[in-house]
């Protein structure tokens, strides 16, 4: 076994995660079906279809770690089809390779709930992403405690960086103000809702494949800055901007109403949970075992915003 490391997706938290171990020094791949346009200095590209298992075989080789870092079309039915089979997939490749595996996952398998989310939450098996979570969780919590592989999961909740333009902090938020626009979320502004600053997942990543075994077999939520609302993020977007700050956000309860027309609107309204109360991340088990100097807002929003006239 190499000490090479296979970093499946290369989307915001794929590229950070993949820029962050090269300059590490760690030999880092890519997989995925197209090639990146720019890759860093140091990392080599593979094509791979990750539903296809000896495509996802042939990629992991002989590797020792990797890092699931892929999302799927945000539909129930292409979740239901796709995340089993590409958790079966690579838990197998894994399994005939020796390598560890660390998946960057979301929170959506806690279901609803009222208090802080802490690991040892039970899965909730609620709607249809939040059961397809909790599904794959099983998968690789038995193939780990079978000794099929090692696994360990990063869970993450809504995330926002530079160029992270899938985010509801991204495109309709620091990149409307980045043209002097409206934010349009589909969210209350003025609820307090955590948010992982992706740069941020990225050195998480670093940690756990660093990390020894004895850290696998495990969940782990990312430190997040201290929780602030989705207005008071974007104000600090806007201010370094220099733009004024105006946002509509469209009714929870109208969601059903719209996604008739909207398809993504029908997807959001299962996950309304997440956004119609305070939304709060415990991340103390990763703060004692790694580190707990989350990027703060003052930092990171100004930083994303930026980014986006950038872009312009």
């Amino acid at each position: 076994m190499s000490d090479e490391i296979v970093v499946f997706g290369y989307g915001a938290v794929g590229r950070v995660a993949t820029d962050l171990l090269t300059r590490k020094g760690f030999t880092v791949r890519v997989a995925q079906r197209r090639e990146p346009t720019m890759l860093p200095a140091g990392a080599t590209f593979t094509c791979c279809d990750i539903l296809d298992a000896s495509s996802v075989t042939n990629a992991v080789d002989s590797a020792r770690q990797l890092v699931m870092a892929i999302g799927f079309a945000y539909e129930g039915s292409t979740w239901r089809a796709s995340w089993p089979r590409a958790m079966a997939n690579l838990l197998a490749a894994c399994e005939v390779a020796r390598a560890r595996l660390l998946f960057v996952d979301n929170l959506y398998m806690y279901g609803p709930q009222q208090e802080p989310l802490r690991e040892d939450m039970p899965l909730a098996d609620y709607g249809i992403k939040p059961a397809v979570s909790a599904a794959i969780t099983r998968q690789w919590q038995t193939a780990h405690r079978a000794g099929r592989v090692k696994v360990a999961a990063l869970r993450a909740p809504d995330f926002y960086g530079p160029e992270v333009s899938l985010s509801h902090l991204g495109d309709v938020g620091f990149g409307a103000l980045a043209k002097g626009k409206r934010v349009t979320l589909i969210a209350p502004p003025d609820t307090p809702h955590d948010f992982a600053y992706v740069p941020d997942i990225g050195r998480g990543v670093v940690s756990l494949v660093e990390a020894p075994d004895e850290d696998y077999g495990q969940a782990w939520h990312i430190p997040c800055a201290p929780t602030r609302t989705p207005r008071e993020i974007l104000a600090l977007g806007a201010a370094a901007l220099g733009v004024p700050l105006r946002i509509v956000a469209l009714p929870l309860w109208l969601l059903p109403a719209v996604g008739l027309g909207i398809p993504l609107m029908r997807e959001m309204a299962e996950m309304r949970f997440q956004w119609d109360r305070p939304y709060y991340v415990d991340a103390r088990k990763f703060s004692a075992q790694f580190w707990s100097d989350a990027t703060p807002f003052e930092v990171g929003a100004p930083a994303a915003a930026l980014s986006f006239r950038k872009k312009e």
